[in-house]
């Protein structure tokens, strides 16, 4: 998406921030406000327009809700990415979202970290594999 930061808000409840990270082939997408059926779509069009990057690191610290709708969009938008030789990661989950990631199960099959800086920090060696670091 070259070196511009594109952003998006929908109606107020949902942003999402597109940030080329200094790691060639890694976007950062920041979610901001609510995530459910209501505010996907700019999500969901955010993740399909970086479905040709190497990896997409999800930065879900200012993310205060998360549904089964946004749960769904970040599974597909996961089995995109690692059908492609990609990989998205998630990063900064907050006690609600966390909690609902926990209880689904969906933690486990997501790289998750502790913010955007320890998912950038990290080489990316085993792309494949889910890892937890953090809360």
């Amino acid at each position: 998406m070259g070196g511009a930061e594109k952003t998006e808000d929908f109606a107020g409840r949902l942003g999402v921030r597109v940030l080329p990270a200094r790691r060639p082939g890694t976007v950062v997408l920041t979610v901001t406000g609510e995530l459910d059926h209501d505010t996907a779509a700019p999500l969901r069009e955010a993740l399909v327009e970086q479905d040709g990057s190497g990896r997409v690191v999800v930065d879900c610290s200012q993310l205060r809700f998360c549904d089964s709708t946004g749960l769904n969009v970040l599974l597909r938008a996961r089995l995109r990415m690692l059908d492609g030789g990609g990989r998205l990661d998630l990063a900064g989950l907050r006690p609600p979202v966390d909690r609902m990631f926990e209880i689904t199960g969906a933690r486990t099959v997501f790289r998750v970290y502790e913010d955007a800086a320890a998912a950038l920090a990290d080489s990316g060696s085993n792309a494949g594999a889910p890892a937890t670091e953090g809360p």
